[in-house]
């Protein structure tokens, strides 16, 4: 089991060596081996998939802006297949802090908005609350940050 408080601050980013896979509109949006992901204290991890993994959806540049203040200015994405759309539901660090410099070109996804997202077979439950991107797996345990009154953690 791994301890969602026991992740640092400042986060830490490492490789994840299980195939990522999202599902949405019915169809594999998204499918990688490649992916990145950040641990922060109390947060379950956020998951970073190369942008090139995006191969069975069309990605939109969407309104908005928001700032990290460990990776830096965030740029928002609305993923659309299938006839369906998911309005900023991908998010990603054009020009990241040297830290986080492996994630450029890679996008993060709102499991929430997606039919599924799955880490090796396990699919995901989304982080509570709808402002943090983490993805919860049954090996990470809580409480995790963004249910109600967890905002001042």
């Amino acid at each position: 089991m791994e301890s969602v408080w026991d992740y640092p601050r400042p986060p830490a980013l490492e490789p994840v060596a299980r195939p990522i896979r999202i599902v949405f509109a019915g169809r594999v949006v998204a499918e990688t081996s490649a992916a990145f992901r950040v641990l922060e204290t109390s947060h379950p991890p956020v998951y970073y998939l190369p942008r090139a993994a995006f191969t069975g959806c069309d990605l939109e540049p969407a309104p908005g802006r928001s700032v990290c203040e460990w990776k830096g200015e965030a740029r928002y994405w609305t993923i659309r297949a299938g006839g369906l759309v998911a309005e900023r539901a991908a998010w990603g660090y054009p020009d990241p802090t040297p830290p986080f410099a492996a994630i450029r070109d890679h996008l993060a996804v709102y499991a929430g908005a997606m039919d599924r997202c799955f880490v090796g077979d396990e699919a995901v439950t989304p982080q509570p609350g709808g402002f943090y991107g983490g993805w919860i797996t049954g090996d990470l345990v809580g409480p995790f940050k963004g249910g109600p009154g967890s905002m001042g953690w």
